[in-house]
């Protein structure tokens, strides 16, 4: 066969193509860049058939150098599939080339290791130009160091998936391990050039992906011991590294000598964010949250352009239960654009070969992938905050915690007491109109419409006169009383008296013109009436609630469809209703801004005599009030879900929903905060099909409360898998993670011996101790 055993591919149209296609992207990649692309040309063992080209992604591999990317490349050449009889064997596919393309992030450049078979190695710098370059000393650690956080964080980013992506374990052996903290310590002070988190504006030398990846390698197995050595070096270097250092004693149980590090660290450096957000957490689980508050406060001080600082404060805050400041902090919250993470953009393959490992199939664990239906409510599919990202995601977080602590109804009190409301906004507005009209003489005033809005008067030309003598056309003249307004419309040439009718002009007064004047005509308020004044409301600077939202973010607007599922829902009808979805709330009119809030309706109306005031009243950001329509569309459907679950229960009813909505709602209850209930969801999912999510989740539940048996129950299912989609990486993982906390609770003889005791195949069984060999081998 010309496809590979155990490898996925995906063959070209024409030989080559995947290599331009890369060529031309690279340019487009911002951060840390694509996985690993292996291109390879097979040729037929007959004559007259053409060679074919065929690629695939990986990460994992040592990229330190020629030799060893040219090694892997070798080996698949033993990964061919030659299951064919004796005497067609020299029929057989073989590789005759192949090029393989490993970005360096540092640079800025792509790493190219073309080997002939039988032949020599070819290896060049391909820059984002399309030029080649000779590859150099240090363009090669470069590009190691890339390729191994690469592997490091891209092993459980949900935001990256990629279908036929071969993940290896980047690092097998304590020399390896010391490579790469060489590279990093020699790389250090370059790491902010890969970028950073979603939730940092600007990328610094403690705050990007170099950092993230060190804590998060040695963070999952709680190795920091190797993460202090290389730190304490680089802070004799720079100061500002007190903060990982400091961050990484702590994951030691060190804490006097983190609090050491950080005392003298801030009498150095005391606008360090970074080291103030270290020394907060550590108050915060001391429980000493005033503390915290100051640190935190300080923080903003320091860094008010980053989300970061102003989350903490949220977060602090939260804690204190002074859940006004907390909104008003988090309404301040700077929010930025989410960047996908880079990506190819390759042409459509001609075929695509994604083989399943043979003791996986036996295995039988995934046999229910699939087979039962899938299907789930549509209300279910369209929730928004699913789409969320970045720094959306973290305020939605935020939000929902909120939510969680003080209720629905608590919440809404609480924003209206620290936002401004539209009928606020309206009634303070048509006041200061009323006593400005007060101190003009009668006829002279601006007219005040039913909407609240003011207009000044304009002069209309009487057709009773001349036809060119201007008559005030003014507050005692205008009709506004049951809803109907006079609005100008020019004059028709007719020889019949002007009546009444219905006009689809709008609301403002036209200039009068030599020679003709404008006829008043009555308009009833309808429809129309209320787009037009939405309209002019927005001229003036004032946007209503969903009105120009943002379209990465926002999908607030899918509330006023799914509405109409609630009609749909007889079963838990009245606890939706006792759900009080937010309506419009006001805007900044000076500012020019649309900032729009929600709020309920009833403490805004107050008259204006009381001497309301705006001073000690925020606007409610445009954005927070999107995800404030995004958490009522959870809380609605959660809601319908919970009733619906007690009344089957009061009837003695089986409640059936299908496997993937199981799925949908234990996401539901974890993001607001239901977590027993979000478990059984989840178990209810699995009891219909198989979800590696819903295994996931469950994981993380079980290591938490560690149990010890179903965590490894759930960790062998999730490795079969991983190891179908061609995760044979073993660490660093969140499986890894999972068990290595358990380990700390059992051990991991007992671990080793629990996984002996359970009869596992051996497929299964050696997979499964790839986990306990990373720990034997690290220690």
């Amino acid at each position: 066969m010309d496809a590979f055993r155990d490898v996925p591919e995906f063959f070209e149209v024409e030989i080559g193509e995947s290599l331009l296609a890369r060529t031309e992207t690279l340019a487009s990649f911002r951060e840390l860049g694509p996985p690993d692309l292996c291109h390879v040309i097979k040729s037929p063992g007959r004559a007259g058939q053409k060679d074919i080209g065929s690629y695939h992604y990986v990460s994992g591999v040592d990229a330190s150098s020629s030799a060893s990317l040219a090694a892997y490349l070798n080996s698949l050449t033993y990964a061919l599939d030659e299951s064919l009889a004796w005497f067609s064997k020299s029929n057989a596919w073989k590789v005759r080339s192949g090029c393989y393309c490993c970005f360096n992030a540092f640079s800025r450049v792509d790493v190219r290791v073309d080997v002939k078979i039988p032949g020599g190695v070819n290896t060049y710098v391909v820059d984002l130009r399309g030029e080649r370059h000779e590859a150099t000393a240090e363009i090669w650690q470069e590009t190691y160091l890339s390729a191994v956080l690469r592997a490091i964080l891209y092993a459980d980013d949900v935001n990256y998936r990629l279908a036929g992506y071969r993940k290896l374990d980047p690092i097998t052996t304590p020399e390896g391990e010391l490579r790469f903290l060489q590279a990093a310590e020699a790389l250090f002070m370059k790491g902010w050039q890969l970028g950073s988190d979603p939730e940092i504006q600007v990328a610094s030398v403690v705050s990007n992906h170099l950092t993230s990846g060190i804590l998060k390698y040695f963070g999952d197995s709680f190795r920091f011991g190797q993460a202090v050595n290389l730190f304490e070096k680089l802070y004799a270097r720079d100061p500002e590294v007190a903060s990982l250092l400091a961050q990484s004693y702590i994951g030691m149980n060190e804490e006097v000598k983190a609090v050491q590090i950080m005392a003298s660290a801030l009498r150095e450096n005391p606008q360090s964010y970074t080291l103030l957000h270290v020394q907060c957490d550590f108050l915060r689980s001391k429980g000493k949250t005033e503390w915290a508050a100051q640190l935190a406060r300080q923080a903003v001080n320091c860094a008010p352009s980053e989300f970061a600082t102003w989350a903490k404060l949220t977060e602090v805050y939260i804690d204190m239960g002074m859940f006004d400041s907390a909104l008003l902090t988090l309404n301040s919250c700077p929010m930025f654009t989410y960047n996908e993470r880079d990506l190819h953009r390759m042409p459509t393959p001609s075929r695509t070969h994604l083989p399943i490992k043979q003791f996986i199939v036996d295995s039988n664990v995934l046999e229910d992938d699939g087979v039962k239906e899938n299907d789930a409510d549509i209300a279910l599919l369209r929730l928004p905050a699913p789409g969320l990202r970045g720094t959306f995601a973290r305020a939605y977080t935020l939000l929902a915690r909120l939510v969680a602590k003080i209720g629905w109804d608590e919440l809404l009190k609480t924003r209206s007491l620290v936002f401004v409301m539209e009928e606020e906004y309206r009634a303070q507005k048509a006041a200061a109109a009323l006593e400005n009209n007060a101190n003009i003489p009668h006829g002279k005033g601006p007219v005040i419409m039913e909407d609240g809005t003011v207009r000044e008067p304009v002069d209309e030309f009487d057709p009773q006169l001349d036809g060119m003598t201007p008559r005030r056309f003014d507050a005692a003249s205008a009709d506004d009383d049951a809803s109907i307004r006079a609005i100008n419309s020019p004059r028709q040439h007719t020889s019949s008296p002007p009546t009444s009718a219905v006009s689809g002009t709008n609301g403002s007064a036209l200039t009068p013109k030599s020679g003709s004047g404008p006829i008043p005509i009555i308009k009833v308020s309808s429809e129309s009436d209320v787009e037009r004044e939405h309209e002019e409301l927005s001229k003036e600077g004032i946007h209503l609630n969903g009105q120009n939202s943002p379209s990465g973010e926002d999908a607030a607007s899918k509330g006023d469809e799914e509405e109409e599922n609630v009609q749909e829902i007889t079963i838990g009808a009245a606890a939706v209703q006792a759900l009080e979805k937010p309506v419009a709330a006001a805007a900044n009119q000076d500012d020019g801004e649309g900032v729009s809030a929600t709020s309920p309706r009833p403490d805004s109306r107050r008259p204006a005599s009381e001497g309301f005031s705006f001073s000690h009243k925020r606007l409610c950001e445009r954005w927070l009030d999107n995800l404030f329509m995004v958490l009522y569309e959870d809380l609605r459907i959660w809601t319908i879900f919970r009733a619906e679950v007690a009344h089957y229960k009061t009837q003695h009813v089986a409640y059936r929903k299908t496997g993937s909505e199981w799925e949908i709602l234990g996401e539901l209850g974890l993001r607001l905060h239901h977590k027993e209930e979000a478990k059984e969801a989840f178990l209810r999912c699995l009891d219909s099909k198989f979800s590696a999510k819903a295994w996931m989740r469950l994981l993380e539940m079980y290591a938490e409360e560690g149990d010890l048996q179903r965590s490894l129950n759930a960790a062998i299912r999730l490795t079969a898998y991983q190891h179908r989609w061609y995760q044979e990486s073993s660490y660093p993982t969140a499986i890894a993670n999972h068990l290595f906390k358990l380990g700390r609770v059992h051990g991991h003889a007992k671990i080793s011996y629990t996984i002996l005791s359970m009869g596992l195949p051996d497929g299964l069984l050696n997979i499964m101790q790839g986990y306990l060999n990373y720990g034997k081998t690290f220690k």
